[in-house]
């Protein structure tokens, strides 16, 4: 779980700037290698926003 928030964070960046799909996130969590997802994004600026159920 290292690291975990900042690698999806770094994926979705991924999918906005068109480097992979949408779909392809699927994937990637599904296939559990960590080669295949985005960037890790820097920590510094992220924060929680909100949480809703």
């Amino acid at each position: 779980l290292y690291n975990m928030v900042r690698i999806i964070a770094g994926t979705v960046v991924g999918v906005i700037e068109g480097r992979f799909e949408p779909r392809q996130i699927e994937e990637m969590l599904l296939l559990r290698e960590r080669k295949r997802a985005g960037m890790t994004a820097p920590p510094h600026g992220l924060y929680l926003y909100k949480v809703s159920y």
